[in-house]
C-alpha cells in the first residue's frame, strides 16, 4: 500500500473529499471506511489477510450528485488503479457488447502503466546521463585512443573550437581535448542552451503486422496474445529522424528508462497492486435490473439484462481472469457500484447479485444551496476553471457572492422544471453565461481587461434560458 493511505484516517479521507464533492456525507463516510480497512487487511495476520473480503458499495442515486467523482476521488487519493464501466455495455454472448472479464483486463493494464511510471520515475535520473551522452556522441563523437597516448583521428569540435595549449606550453593530445569539449558540451545540452539544434537520432520501431482472423470469432484476450508473440518476433527497425535536441531528450529518454526496467518485475508488482488496491467502478448497473414485479414471466430484455448479471458475479465474488500480463484474482478488489434506480429498483437485482453489495448508500439530491457550494467551494469548481481560462489571455474574471446565488437558483430551477441532470446543470448555465465573453477573447476583449459576473448580468445572459425550458418538450 501507499505510504500516504497508512496516514489517512477515515476522517482525513473525508476532509480529503470535501475539497472536491459537495455534500454526500453518508457516500464518504462508507467509502473512506471501505479504503481504510484495505489498509487494516495488509496489515492483519496472513493467516486472516485472505480471510477479509472488502465491503462492496452500491451507491443510489439521480445522475449528476457525485457518485462517480467520489470513486475516482477515492483511487486517486489511495494511488490505486481505477477503471470505471457501463454496466450496460456487457451483454451475453451473442449480443454485441464487450466481455465482462474486460473491465478486470483494463484495471490490469492500468496498474502496468502506474508500476511502469513509477519505475520510470525511479531511474529518470540514470536515463537522463545516458541521454546526455548519446546526444554529445552526435555533436561531439569521442576520440578513441590508438594506445600511444595519441588520438586516432581529430575530433569533430565545431564552433570555431580549437586546440588548448597546456601550463608547459605543449599541445594536449586529441583525446584529452575532446573530453573537455564534451563536458563544455554537456553543461549546454543539460542546461537547455541548445534545445533548439536540430539533431538525428534513431528511433527504434517495432513491425507490428495487421492481423485479421477467419473463419470465426476470437476473443479480445487472445487477439492480444497473438499480436504480442508475432510483434515481439518481428525485428525491430530503426527510423533516422531530425529533431530538435529538446524532442530528442524526450524520445530517447523514454527509450533508455524502458530498457532500464525490468519489465517482469512490473508485471509482478502491477498485478499485486491491481488485486490488493483496485477499485472497478460498475456505473449504470440498475440499466441491467430486470423488473420483476409485472409478473409477466419475464423475456426478452429482461433474458439479456439477468444474463449480464450472471455474468458479472463470478467477478465480484470472486475468481482468476487471464490476461496478458498474468492470472489476477478479483477476491480483494473493491467493487463499487452505481445507478439512479428510477424505473428498477435494487432488490430487482438477483439475490445473489444484492449480496455482493452489502453496503447501500443513497446520495441525495442537490439542493439550491449545494449548487451554490459547488460554485464557490471545490478545489476544480467551473467558476475557477474559467478564471484560469481567462487568466491564459491574461484577462481577469471574478464572479460577486449574489451572481453565484443567482446561478445556483437557476440551475436548480430549470432541474426541477425540465429534467434533473444534478451539477452537470451548472455547466449549461456558465456555458450560457460567458460563451460571448469566450468567443471575444482576444479579438475584442484584450489583455489585461476585467470581466465582473454581476446577478443583473446573470438574469440578462440566462433570461432565455429560464424562458425557453417549457418548449425543450417540442422539439425533436
Amino acid at each position: 500500500m501507499t505510504p500516504v493511505l497508512k496516514d489517512l484516517t477515515p476522517r482525513q479521507i473525508v476532509a480529503e473529499l470535501d475539497q472536491y464533492i459537495i455534500g454526500q456525507h453518508d457516500a464518504k463516510r462508507n467509502v473512506a471506511i471501505a479504503l481504510r480497512n484495505r489498509w487494516r487487511r495488509m496489515n492483519a495476520p496472513d493467516d486472516m489477510q485472505r480471510e477479509i473480503t472488502p465491503n462492496n458499495i452500491l451507491m443510489i442515486g439521480a445522475t449528476g450528485v457525485g457518485k462517480t467523482e467520489i470513486a475516482r476521488r477515492l483511487a486517486k487519493l489511495a494511488d490505486a488503479p481505477f477503471t470505471k464501466v457501463e454496466a450496460s455495455k456487457f451483454t451475453e454472448v451473442g449480443y454485441v457488447g464487450r466481455d465482462v472479464e474486460s473491465m478486470v483486463r483494463d484495471l490490469v493494464e492500468q496498474s502496468v502503466n502506474m508500476v511502469k511510471a513509477a519505475k520510470k520515475e525511479a531511474v529518470k535520473v540514470r536515463a537522463q546521463q545516458i541521454v546526455d551522452d548519446l546526444i554529445l556522441d552526435i555533436l561531439i563523437p569521442p576520440v578513441r585512443s590508438n594506445g600511444n597516448g595519441n588520438g586516432n583521428g581529430k575530433a569533430q569540435l565545431g564552433f570555431g573550437d580549437t586546440g588548448d595549449m597546456n601550463d608547459d606550453g605543449v599541445r594536449d593530445s586529441d583525446a584529452e581535448l575532446n573530453e573537455r569539449t564534451r563536458e563544455r558540451f554537456r553543461v549546454k545540452v543539460q542546461s537547455g542552451e541548445m534545445d533548439n539544434r536540430q539533431i538525428d537520432i534513431d528511433v527504434q520501431q517495432s513491425q507490428m503486422p495487421n492481423i485479421g482472423v477467419m473463419g470465426g470469432s476470437i476473443d479480445d484476450l487472445s487477439m492480444m496474445n497473438i499480436q504480442e508473440m508475432i510483434g515481439g518476433m518481428m525485428p525491430k527497425r530503426g527510423k533516422k529522424r531530425r529533431v530538435t535536441i529538446a524532442e530528442a531528450k524526450k524520445i530517447m529518454l523514454e527509450e533508455e528508462a524502458a530498457k532500464l526496467i525490468d519489465m517482469d518485475e512490473v508485471k509482478e508488482e502491477a498485478i499485486r497492486k491491481a488485486e490488493d488496491t483496485g477499485i472497478i467502478f460498475i456505473d449504470e448497473i440498475d440499466k441491467i435490473a430486470s423488473n420483476r414485479s409485472g409478473g409477466s414471466g419475464g423475456g426478452g430484455a429482461d433474458v439479456s439484462r439477468e444474463g449480464v448479471q450472471r455474468d458479472l458475479l463470478p467477478i465480484v465474488e470472486g475468481s482468476a481472469v487471464n490476461t496478458k500480463y498474468g492470472t489476477i484474482h478479483t477476491d480483494h478488489i473493491l467493487f463499487v457500484a452505481a445507478g439512479a434506480f428510477h424505473v428498477s429498483k435494487p432488490s430487482d437485482l438477483i439475490p445473489e447479485l444484492q449480496g455482493r453489495f452489502p453496503i447501500r448508500v443513497e446520495l441525495q439530491s442537490l439542493s439550491e444551496d449545494d449548487f451554490y457550494q459547488i460554485l464557490k467551494e471545490p478545489k476544480n469548481a467551473l467558476t475557477k476553471q474559467y478564471v484560469a481560462m481567462m487568466a491564459a489571455e491574461e484577462v481577469s474574471l471574478t464572479f460577486d457572492d449574489e451572481s453565484l446565488r443567482e446561478m445556483a437558483r437557476i440551475a436548480f430551477q430549470v432541474n426541477a422544471e425540465v429534467e434533473n441532470i444534478g451539477a452537470r446543470r451548472l455547466q449549461t448555465v456558465l456555458s450560457q453565461l460567458l460563451n460571448d465573453f469566450m468567443f471575444d477573447i482576444p479579438d475584442v476583449i484584450g489583455p489585461n481587461a476585467h470581466v465582473l459576473v454581476t446577478k443583473a448580468l446573470v438574469n440578462e445572459k440566462l433570461d432565455g434560458l429560464v424562458q425557453n425550458r417549457d418548449l425543450s418538450q417540442y422539439i425533436l
